[in-house]
């Protein structure tokens, strides 16, 4: 079986192509460049203690190693839908699409496609059922990254390989200390490269820029101040409001008018949302819940160790979710990751339109 292997020069990755050539494989590994457009072009994210540690790795275990230029995709698919996310109101989620698009889409395009299997330092699993391969979460709950991968497709899942998704994160580093890997004891990256190594609002100053508007308090209407764009600022948000007797959340957005809507309070209830609507519903590998009005499922809706427990149901114009509890900070334009009742399988996943409404 020939793999390609995603390295990065990280912990994670450095040990699953010690654990491939542990199990007899002879990975190819791949280090992909990736970037953000400036005026004189594209501009490469810091690697060169990345490369230097990847290339050190496949010379160390006599595995071909090659670097892959994917700054215009990278741009194309990642930091422009980045951009017209934040323009049009919407909570993006830069992770999510880098995998979809770049790690799983223009990498298996041009260079997966003459491999049987791609391999990643990703922590999940995958499992077999009804003969169809699923993403299913990780050993590690803390590092679980199923809800990163969530908008990849069956025939993306079917090529993947996850070696240490049935390790726990100390597990990993005690590996690469065996084996004496230089990364054994580095850090662990920060999020997609351009959002890790530049400031977030320097970024969407750069290609949004600035407009002031008022903040406004929810329930009494009362003008508290003014902030620089809507576009700085998402549902729930507390930090960068600069407002006096707080703290402040913001829990709604108007964007024709450039107006920030906040409440007061560690817990007002303006902060939650029990009904999750969703657009661009589908089954990741296939439907195994057939015709239903309503299905038991865990869910997440951001980055987190922990499951929310719902109810999906079909409505005349597709989908959503009931939560058990209110969710807080619930925004337009986020990734729900939907899982089975045991918190196993990753089944489906969509887009969340119109979060802010609650029951």
């Amino acid at each position: 079986m020939t793999i390609a292997a995603l390295v990065s020069g990280g912990v994670d990755s450095s040990v699953v192509v010690h654990m491939l050539k542990e199990q007899g494989y002879d990975p190819n590994i791949f280090y992909i460049r990736i970037g953000m457009e400036d005026e004189e072009g594209y501009i490469d994210c810091p690697a060169e203690e990345d490369i230097e540690i990847t290339s050190y790795i496949a010379k160390k275990y006599g595995c071909h190693f090659e670097e892959v230029n994917l700054h215009k995709e990278y741009w194309e698919n990642v930091v422009s839908y980045t951009i017209e996310s934040v323009r049009r109101g919407l909570t993006p989620n830069p992770d999510i699409m880098c995998n979809k698009m770049i790690k799983f889409g223009a990498f298996e395009q041009r260079w997966g496609k003459d491999f049987d299997r791609i391999a990643t330092g990703h922590y999940a699993t995958t499992d077999i059922v009804d003969g169809c391969q699923f993403l299913a979460t990780a050993k590690d709950p803390i590092k679980d990254q199923t809800d990163f991968l969530a908008q990849l497709n069956f025939a993306q899942i079917s090529k993947l390989m996850f070696p240490i998704g049935h390790l726990m994160k100390s597990e990993v580093r005690a590996i690469a200390h065996e084996a004496h890997l230089p990364s054994a004891d580095r850090k662990d990256s920060q999020g997609i490269c351009f959002l890790g190594k530049i400031n977030y609002n320097d970024f969407i100053r750069r290609y949004l820029g600035e407009k002031e508007g008022k903040i406004v308090e929810l329930e009494t209407g009362k003008i508290l101040g003014t902030h620089k764009g809507y576009w700085f600022h998402t549902i729930g948000q507390r930090k960068g409001l600069f407002l006096g007797g707080g703290p402040w959340f913001v829990v709604k957005k108007d964007i024709e008018e450039n107006v920030l809507y906040v409440s007061q309070g560690y817990d007002p209830a303006t902060q939650y949302s029990n009904v999750i609507n969703l657009r661009d519903f589908y089954y990741l590998s296939k439907d195994i819940w057939g015709d239903f009005d309503r299905k038991d499922v865990k869910f997440k809706i951001r980055h987190t160790p922990e499951f929310a427990q719902g109810h999906l149901e079909r409505t005349e114009t597709g989908y959503r979710i009931i939560s058990d509890q209110r969710i807080q900070g619930v925004a337009s334009g986020q990734f729900a990751t939907i899982y089975d009742n045991d918190a196993h399988l990753v089944v489906a996943s969509g887009v969340i339109v119109n979060g802010e409404q609650t029951i």
